[in-house]
């Protein structure tokens, strides 16, 4: 019998090829094993394998269904496809700049001379250089919170930076609170991790704290994992009220939290980071990708003291290390002010669209904050998530449904998140009216 992974490779190489199209439904399970020759257990992995890869939507009793951006290239918001017909790319977001490419070259080129080229190319130790050090303290540093340079840790990206904390937080089989809507690329590391995530309870202030008392009560927590600013994909900002009291609570419990801050350089508000209310049990994570770019990154940690050498092991011990050719592009373009100007542009950049997104889908139970770069959209019935997005694909539109969100599979939002960095202004406005449009009919 085939590894259920070579029979996903099969079936993306469909994908790529366009023998399977974006918006066409896979057939069922039991269905897809007889045809097959494999068992039902077998045809459930590799549908869950084409789940994770970003391939396929669906949920069971629902029907799955090719992704519009499933054999999108990277870094690409708009490409043609082979029959012709434009796909526009509301799923990545990753935001760029007008000049973008012309503001961060300047600080390569004394890179590229071969002799510092040579001891560019290494890997980066996971506490980097004291240059790279104060450069991201400096960096990250926001109202009265000042982190300590000596606590500052590197990887890849910021989602290294989250395994490497969890991994060293949680041991295998632990239990690790999240928001009921989380980041899906967790979802990934936990599975890698062997850890549980465990929803906490929300309201329109964030994480409920009575609701995170009963939870460790019923399981002890080994961590959380929480997104207080601009979460990814409902937009709410915790207001620092809810912030100090579930500092305290934390505290009180002996609770570590990884706070994820990756979309926080968007946000002006005054709202402190749990760090500065909990310094001695939050690490911060962080990253360049947002800011700067995708390709060329670096992401950080900021870890309590008495944390620094156990996130550094986890850092070394998973292949997590930064390279030094991007720390060091990383030190020249902070000091230089090439990320401040980055971050100023994509501020506007981040006001404008948002000024779209609200004049277009003006009516609909849009959630958005007015400097990020992505909404959350409760669908008007009798919608539902899987059936817009596989709709929006057949139309050349790639949204993320709301499953790729939820931790507890017996609860799934009708809502589906927009991007709005990777397509251009004309590009998303004529999306988005698009899906307005479908919106206003019937499924």
């Amino acid at each position: 019998m085939d590894d259920y992974r070579g029979i996903a490779d099969r079936i993306a190489l469909d994908i790529a090829r366009g023998r399977l199209r974006a918006g066409q439904r896979l057939p069922p399970q039991r269905a897809f094993a007889r045809r097959h020759g494999i068992a039902a257990s077998t045809a459930g992995r590799v549908y869950a394998e084409l789940v994770r890869r970003g391939l396929v939507v669906g949920e069971v009793g629902r029907g799955t269904f090719v992704r519009a951006a499933a054999d999108v290239p990277r870094g690409r918001a708009l490409v043609e496809d082979e029959g012709g017909a434009a796909r526009v790319n509301l799923e990545l977001n990753y935001p760029v700049v007008p000049g973008q490419s012309e503001m961060l070259a300047p600080a390569l080129a004394p890179l590229l001379r071969a002799d510092a080229l040579t001891a560019a190319l290494r890997p980066a130790p996971a506490d980097g250089t004291p240059d790279a050090r104060r450069a991201a303290a400096a960096l990250l540093a926001t109202g009265d919170w000042r982190p300590d340079p000596g606590r500052v840790l590197f990887t890849g990206n910021a989602r290294q930076a989250i395994a490497a904390t969890l991994a060293s937080l949680v041991p295998p089989g632990g239990r690790v609170g999240v928001e009921p809507l989380t980041y899906p690329l967790v979802k990934e590391i936990a599975g890698r991790l062997s850890v549980t995530l465990v929803p906490v309870p929300t309201d329109d202030e964030g994480p409920v704290v009575e609701a995170l008392l009963a939870v460790h009560r019923s399981g002890p927590l080994s961590a959380l994992y929480l997104q207080p600013t601009l979460h990814n994909p409902t937009s709410r900002t915790v207001p620092a009220g809810r912030r100090l009291h579930l500092a305290r609570a934390v505290c009180d419990l002996g609770l570590p939290v990884v706070e994820d801050r990756i979309w926080a350089f968007l946000h002006d508000g005054g709202e402190p980071p749990l760090a500065a209310l909990a310094p001695g049990l939050v690490h911060v994570v962080d990253g360049l990708s947002k800011r700067v770019a995708p390709g060329l990154t670096v992401g950080f940690a900021v870890v309590p003291e008495d944390r620094v050498a156990a996130v550094a092991d986890a850092v070394r011990s998973g292949g997590w290390s930064a390279g030094a050719f991007a720390l060091e592009a990383a030190v020249r373009w902070i000091g230089d002010g090439t990320v401040a100007r980055l971050v100023e542009a994509k501020r506007a950049q981040a006001r404008r669209r948002q000024g779209i997104l609200r004049e277009v889908l003006d009516g609909f139970a849009v959630r958005a904050d007015p400097g990020g770069f992505f909404a959350w959209w409760e669908l008007p019935a009798p919608w539902r998530a899987d059936r817009f997005t596989a709709a929006a694909a057949a139309r050349g539109i790639g949204i993320t449904p709301g499953t790729a969100f939820r931790v507890d599979p017996k609860r799934t939002p009708d809502a589906v998140r927009i991007g709005l960095a990777s397509a251009d202004e004309p590009e998303l406005a004529e999306a988005l009216r698009g899906l307005a449009g479908l919106a206003a009919q019937r499924p």
